[in-house]
């Protein structure tokens, strides 16, 4: 009974707002006075709602966790800069290290530093990530510009020399570019690094790096990163619209 009354009393507010709209043109001063502060007040509200429901009914939902993970993952993540909205979206200007998210630092070593990191929602329907991170760069001088992702502790644990580490990505940009992408692990007092070059495209792309070269102490590994390094970005906008990580064992031969 209560939704009953609730669709005929919203039914009645339209009409009455419908009737309000067509009289407007003529109505007397007092009263079109009444009327928009009304309207403005029950707009504060409406213009809430629209906001609210578009960022939690627009897909891909916030927060999703969903993407392709090879046979025998045994541990999967998507960072959260890719998966819920930051509390301040970017930075303009960066300063030569600046921290979007507590995951997520930008470096560069160009004095005048006239770039733009803002993170942007991904509305297209085969993105499988909610966000996605846009980088303008107009002049730079620099030698380098690097986005660094820090893994979570739980990457580490129980890591092997048996091990792949998958690195899925969907970056797109309005000029030709070449993007590395380098995985650092640190252990004990040493750093072993892996450089490979990641393709641009419309369609994700995966890369896996093997562990079973590396000269790592398992024992030791206490931090993982990855730094994805952008080749000449000057008047280029380039946008990372998904970025995720999986470990799964290798292949028995």
């Amino acid at each position: 009974m209560g939704r009953i009354l609730d669709r005929y009393f919203q039914r009645a507010a339209l009409r009455r707002w419908q009737r309000m709209a067509q009289q407007a043109a003529d109505a007397p001063h007092s009263l079109l006075r009444m009327q928009r502060d009304h309207a403005r007040g029950l707009r504060a509200h409406l213009d809430r709602v629209i906001h609210v429901a578009d960022a939690r009914l627009t897909l891909p939902l916030i927060g999703s966790r969903q993407f392709p993970k090879p046979v025998g993952t045994d541990w999967s993540w998507r960072p959260d800069l890719w998966r819920g909205p930051l509390s301040h979206p970017g930075v303009a200007s960066a300063p030569r290290k600046a921290a979007l998210d507590p995951q997520v630092t930008v470096f560069h070593d160009c004095p005048n530093a006239e770039n733009a990191f803002r993170q942007i929602r991904n509305r297209k329907n085969t993105d499988l990530a909610p966000y996605g991170l846009s980088i303008e760069v107009f002049s730079f001088e620099g030698s380098f510009l690097s986005v660094s992702v820090e893994l979570p502790i739980g990457m580490a644990r129980d890591l092997t020399l048996q091990h792949m580490v998958q690195i899925g990505s969907l970056i797109v940009s309005d000029e030709p570019t070449h993007v590395y992408a380098r995985l650092n692990i640190r252990h004990g007092p040493n750093t072993e690094q892996v450089l490979r070059e990641l393709a641009t495209s419309s369609e994700p792309v995966t890369m896996d790096f093997d562990l079973a070269h590396l000269h790592i102490n398992e024992r030791r590994i206490d931090k993982i990163w990855l730094d994805l390094i952008f080749e000449s970005p000057r008047m280029n906008r380039m946008v990372v619209r998904d970025l995720t990580f999986c470990r799964h064992h290798r292949a028995d031969l």
